[in-house]
Formats: structure tokens, sequence, C-alpha cells
């Protein structure tokens, strides 16, 4: 019987498939790296443009809040303008008031009557002076009474006083402007033409 030895073949064979698997290993690993390196290049470039986007909504945001701060600036200076406007629109409208005001009060004012004060908050006018006698100052309340402009006469105080050797009764009097029966140009200039005439 012939025998054949086959262990070198053998040897042969597993030195070539250890060979291989080595190779193949290789492959596989440089692969991977491969694919690590493509993925990880890939996500650090979505990366990079995410963050410049951000940088850009951010650049973006920040140029609307400066946006919005001017828009509330301008917002501040239109309320203030308005409110300047308002004021002006008052005083104008009251312009006409003022005078016949002042108008009515000295055609109103009896003999032996002596306004030194006068102020007005809101539509309360505080007069303030000094008269003859309480009957006096009650005719001057009767006929602020009458007017068609004032309403509610009030007396703070009378008190009688000497001044310059003469006896005098100090007064104060409140009286309200009736608003709506307060008469605009239209209506004063007609008054003035017929207390000319």
């Amino acid at each position: 019987m012939i025998r054949i030895n086959l262990l070198p073949h053998r040897e042969e064979k597993r030195k070539e498939r250890r060979s291989q698997f080595y190779v193949t290993a290789g492959l596989m690993f440089a692969f991977g790296a491969a694919v690590w390196l493509s993925v990880h290049v890939f996500n650090a470039r979505d990366i990079d443009q995410q963050d410049a986007r951000n940088g850009y909504f951010k650049s973006e945001i920040a140029a609307l809040d400066r946006e919005i701060e001017e828009i509330k600036d301008l917002r501040g200076q239109i309320d203030r303008l308005l409110a300047r406007k308002q004021v002006i629109e008052t005083l104008q409208s009251n312009r006409a008031e003022t005078v016949h005001l002042f108008n009515e009060l000295a055609a109103r004012l009896p003999s032996g009557v002596f306004i030194t004060t006068m102020s007005q908050s809101g539509n309360k006018i505080t007069l303030k002076g000094y008269a003859q006698s309480n009957a006096r100052v009650s005719s001057l309340m009767s006929s602020l009474n009458d007017s068609p402009v004032l309403e509610g006469s009030e007396v703070v105080k009378s008190v009688a006083e000497t001044l310059s050797n003469r006896r005098v009764y100090n007064f104060e009097i409140n009286v309200y402007i009736e608003k709506s029966t307060t008469p605009n140009d239209e209506t004063a200039a007609p008054a003035a033409t017929t207390q000319k005439g």
C-alpha cells in the first residue's frame, strides 16, 4: 500500500486561507474606515451648513430686533407727537371759550365787586376778590347763575375785613363752565356785534 503524505499540501492551503483572511480583513477594515470617513465628512459638512444657516438666522433675528426697537422708538415719538397735537387742538378749541369767558365775567360783574385772582381747574373757575357788601357777593353769584356759559356758583368764603380804612368782604367763589352751552366763534361774533349796535 502506498502512503501519500498530504501534510505539506494542507499546510499550504492553511497559509493560503490565512493570507486570504488577512487580506479580506484588511479590505473590510479599509472599507469600514472609508465608510466611516465618508459619513463623518458628510455629517461635518451638514453641521457646517447648519451652523452657517444658524448664523444667518441669528444675524437676521438681530437685525429684526433692531428694527423692532426702532419701530418702538417711532411709536413712542408718534404717541408724543399725537399728545402734543391733542394739546394744541384743545388749546385752539378753548381759545374762543377763554375770550368769551372773560367777556362774560366782565359783563356780569356788578359794581362794587373787584376780582383780584381768577384760576381754572378743568371746568371749575375760582374767583377771589373784594366786595363792598355781602349783598354785592350775592348779586355776583346770581348774575353768574343767569349766564348761559356758567352754572353752579358757590361761596367758599366771605369774610369781613378792613382794607384802607374801609370795611370790605373778602370772598372766594367757585363757578363751573357749562361746556354744552359754551358759544363758539360763530355765535360769539353776532353777540359782539349786537352789543356794539
